[in-house]
């Protein structure tokens, strides 16, 4: 199996990509830097069109779209949110999610029965709405609404597609208080995407498997 995962410098996207090739498994990572196999800015284009021509002829069996970023955390609403911290955010956390998919299209057309996991995030549930965090929360119930819809049409091609909460996890992005560890994750978030086929297709699901509320 050829899997492919954005933002698999740290966090959950290294220990996802560290479990599929344990069990022998061809893994090209993304990040930004020199830590993936595939050096990507999921916000720029030429980027993804760069790791196309990379990938041509190549079958993606599986693709993560991991990479994501919470700018955000803490910002006030009577003084913060400010415009470019929008821009970024939606670029990473959705923009950049649909300009994976659509360059690795012809190589998810070419594996048989292809999956997409979305990381999206228990934060874009309008059921679950807090407050705060509003450029998070946005983003994040943005992708979800990406990956419903990229459901129904891939459905046909025989593509199925899933978007996950993958914890409060103890990454950077998490924080140290978080409530599990990134290997729990990862572990959880493994068993969820070989569960993904077509009857499940467009589930918005929990790291350790419950129907997550819209």
């Amino acid at each position: 199996m050829h899997v492919l995962i954005t933002g698999a410098g740290r966090g959950i996207g290294r220990a996802l990509a560290d479990r599929y090739r344990a069990e022998g498994h061809r893994v090209s990572g993304t990040a930004r830097d020199s830590s993936g196999e595939i050096t990507l800015d999921v916000t720029d284009p030429s980027g993804h069109r760069a790791m196309a021509a990379r990938l041509a002829g190549q079958p993606v069996d599986l693709l993560v779209c991991n990479a994501g970023v919470y700018l955000d955390k803490g910002q006030k609403l009577a003084n913060g949110y400010p415009p470019e911290m929008w821009a970024q955010s939606f670029a990473v956390n959705v923009t950049g999610v649909f300009l994976a998919i659509q360059a690795l299209l012809p190589n998810l057309r070419a594996a048989e029965g292809a999956r997409i996991a979305i990381i999206s995030s228990q934060m874009a549930s309008q059921s679950l709405a807090p407050g705060g965090s509003y450029i998070y929360r946005a983003s994040k119930a943005a992708v979800l609404n990406l990956g419903r819809n990229l459901a129904v049409d891939l459905q046909g091609e025989g593509i199925a597609v899933g978007i996950y909460h993958p914890g409060w996890v103890q990454t950077d992005m998490g924080g140290e208080a978080a409530e599990i560890t990134v290997d729990q994750a990862a572990d959880g978030l493994v068993d969820r995407f070989a569960a993904l086929d077509l009857d499940r297709t467009g589930c918005f699901e929990t790291w350790d498997g419950r129907a997550h509320p819209f």
